[in-house]
């Protein structure tokens, strides 16, 4: 291991070059010029790294790209995105710089950490698993990530199947791996009431407003904090004019769950809600998004690297469980056996102090680079 430690060593120059022509290529999730131009720019970092170009598939407003590497069955599935949160200019206002902070190299820049920084680490541990071994390895690198994966779920689910293992090269949790996530239900309960004047006749009228306030305190109450399941009410609307019984309301449900069994318990409790006050009407849209990513699902792969870690000679690699999900959420769902948090150390994603830790980039695809090597 000492030997692909040395590699990716001397990658390190190499990384941060790629890591800033990434940063510097803005692409906001629903941009569909910003997400071309950075898919060209990954499709010609790939080629220059790998040797290879990329199968294309349409995804919302961009391309998932997909490439192919090594030989044999089962291959080792590399997960990314490369869509951020940030919108177009932001590199202006938060420009790409690297500097020491603290004893530390650290880079900025608008998605470094979420996740381009994890693209370039998954793009070099393919090449060092390459150069170690014939493994064969998808890496598959999505446009949509940040808006639900609404065009890319499909094509993550069928790349998934017949795979070994899906490694995620989502952002790190403070350096540990992500060893499981909570699943996510998205809900909007809309009320239909009966308008009114508000000042002549309040009485004929049916109240939605009301109905959706006594909704949202029954919707508060289905979490279960023993077991780590949230249920929140968020975006709510209700009426028209200041002088008009409201005659529709709604509210967004989001809902977290470690489990698949508490999601559908929660599925089931809010289905089941019946009006509060009479003449109104309850009509649900949505439902359980994406199932969780339970710790049966990557135990085998943290045990797998814990091992390489210390071969590596990398101490105190932790694991987390989040409630934050991410794709990996979709190739555990497949019945896929899935790591996450493989990606970058740092921390600040989606905000103002986003940041990398520069010199832990080529020991994390060395980590990756180990655990394909073990697998294959």
């Amino acid at each position: 291991m000492s030997a692909l430690g040395d590699s990716a060593g001397a990658r390190a120059p190499l990384m941060e070059a790629d890591l800033e022509r990434l940063v510097r290529s803005e692409s906001p999730s629903q941009s569909a010029p910003h997400l071309a131009a950075t898919a060209r720019v990954l499709a010609d970092l790939v080629r220059a790294r790998l040797g290879v170009d990329p199968e294309r598939t349409p995804a919302g407003d961009g391309d998932a790209l997909l490439w192919r590497l090594g030989s044999g069955p089962r291959p080792v599935l590399l997960l990314g995105h490369y869509d951020t949160v940030w919108p177009a200019g932001s590199i202006d206002t938060h420009p790409w710089g690297i500097a020491v902070e603290a004893g530390r190299r650290v880079a900025r820049g608008p998605g470094c950490f979420d996740m381009k920084a994890g693209l370039v680490q998954a793009v070099h541990a393919a090449a060092l698993a390459a150069e170690f071994g014939d493994v064969a390895i998808i890496l598959l690198a999505t446009p949509d990530e940040e808006v639900g994966s609404p065009g890319s779920r499909a094509i993550i689910e069928k790349t998934a199947l017949g795979c070994r293992a899906a490694l995620v090269f989502e952002a790190s949790h403070h350096g540990a791996l992500k060893t499981a996530r909570k699943g996510v239900g998205r809900y909007t309960l809309h009320v239909t009431g009966r308008a009114a004047h508000s000042g002549l006749e309040p009485e004929l009228g049916r109240h939605a407003g009301v109905e959706l306030a006594a909704q949202v305190l029954r919707i508060a109450g289905l979490g279960s904090p023993e077991l780590g399941t949230t249920v929140v009410p968020t975006r709510m609307s209700a009426g028209t004019t200041i002088n008009t019984v409201p005659a529709a309301g709604s509210v967004a449900v989001d809902v977290r769950a470690a489990t698949a069994a508490e999601l559908e318990r929660v599925d089931a409790a809010l289905r089941a809600l019946g009006p509060v006050h009479p003449g109104v009407r309850l009509d649900w849209a949505g439902g359980i998004d994406r199932a969780p990513l339970e710790a049966e699902s990557s135990r085998p792969l943290a045990a797998i690297a814990q091992r390489v870690a210390g071969e590596l000679g990398i101490g105190g690699l932790g694991e987390a469980h989040v409630g934050g999900a991410s794709d990996g959420n979709f190739t555990a769902g497949a019945g896929v056996p899935t790591l996450d948090g493989l990606g970058a150390v740092g921390a600040g994603a989606h905000a103002d102090d986003e940041h990398v830790v520069v010199d832990d980039l080529p020991i994390r695809a060395a980590l990756a680079a180990g655990i394909v090597l073990d697998l294959g």
